[in-house]
């Protein structure tokens, strides 16, 4: 996918963030959509289906961690990356924004070209997962990495995207126990700095959804899928 195919949505409510991200990203290429609130991101998520959501967690009408969690409710929006930037001091738990779906988080003030570097290396994810075509099917299960769908027993089930990459890392191969540091280099990336009750959150939601007993704590070390 070329960057000027790629449509990023920036949500903030201060003018001048909106006018300066929105600047050097565009001359980067992307294609930009902004929104004021909470409420409006919600809006033109649905409408315009963006690669990328950069997300304000302080806003008016809404804020960030519940947009998000409106978001990651869209199915058509599951494949969606969302970051949220904040303010340094801001009242934010890394953990609440995690738990709310989010991908990553970037922290303000930031030099521009920092900011698109980070940018950039959210997007290369993407197209890595792009040029991906595998489908696993086990236990009951049928995870299809290319169109980003996940059936159980024949039903299907929508997941936020790091539980998606959770499960999908887990299951290729079975019985394997990944060790806390390589699932989060693989699933968040070595620019994401997150604690490991990030990963027992996202075990736990996965649980839930699919069942306790497709996933063993090795404690101390980590987490293996079990067929």
């Amino acid at each position: 996918m070329k960057k000027n195919e790629i449509k990023i949505l920036l949500v903030d409510d201060e003018p001048d963030i909106l006018e300066i991200v929105g600047y050097n990203l565009s001359s980067e290429g992307y294609q930009i959509i902004t929104a004021e609130n909470g409420l409006e991101a919600v809006k033109k998520a649905k409408k315009e289906k963006p690669h990328l959501i950069i997300l304000d967690v302080m806003m008016p009408e809404m804020d960030g961690i519940e947009a998000c969690e409106q978001i990651r409710k869209v199915p058509d929006l599951s494949e969606t990356i969302i970051t949220f930037l904040t303010a340094r001091g801001e009242d934010y738990s890394q953990l609440a924004g995690f738990d709310a779906g989010a991908d990553d988080y970037i922290t303000k003030p930031i030099k521009p070209k920092v900011l698109v570097s980070k940018v950039n290396a959210l997007l290369r994810r993407l197209k890595e997962e792009e040029s991906q075509d595998q489908t696993i099917k086990i236990s009951g299960l049928t995870i299809n990495r290319e169109e980003y769908k996940i059936s159980y027993k024949g039903e299907e089930i929508v997941l936020p995207r790091k539980e998606f990459e959770l499960l999908y890392l887990l299951a290729t191969k079975p019985g394997k126990v990944f060790k806390r540091e390589e699932i989060l280099d693989k699933v968040w990336g070595n620019e994401v700095v997150v604690g490991g009750r990030t990963i027992d959150v996202h075990i736990r939601k996965l649980r839930e959804k699919i069942g306790d007993k497709k996933f063993k704590t090795v404690k101390g070390v980590g987490y293996k899928f079990v067929d």
